[in-house]
């Protein structure tokens, strides 16, 4: 059995336009996934976290399997919520 790693590779050497989409979503991905573990640490379900910053869990399920497109004002919501400090630099 092919491992994701490996199929990654493969598909990556013969369409580079599939790993450019890929390594332009990493950034995003990568913000995601610290939320779901900042979450997770803080022992709090989707509807938790939902209920603290005044929304639905439906919108924080959206935002954790990458179907929104969050303001800045929801993630600082988020971070506020999980008790972190948010920056934003562009370098």
């Amino acid at each position: 059995m092919q491992t994701f790693k490996d199929f990654k590779r493969e598909v990556f050497a013969k369409r580079p336009d599939v790993k450019k989409a890929y390594d332009d979503l990493e950034l995003e991905y990568a913000l995601i996934q610290r939320i779901i573990d900042m979450r997770i640490n803080h022992g709090m379900t989707q509807a938790q976290l939902a209920k603290k910053i005044g929304t639905k869990q439906s919108a924080i399920s959206r935002f954790e399997a990458g179907g929104s497109n969050p303001t800045i004002g929801f993630l600082q919501r988020l971070a506020d919520a999980l008790d972190v400090k948010m920056r934003v630099t562009i370098s």
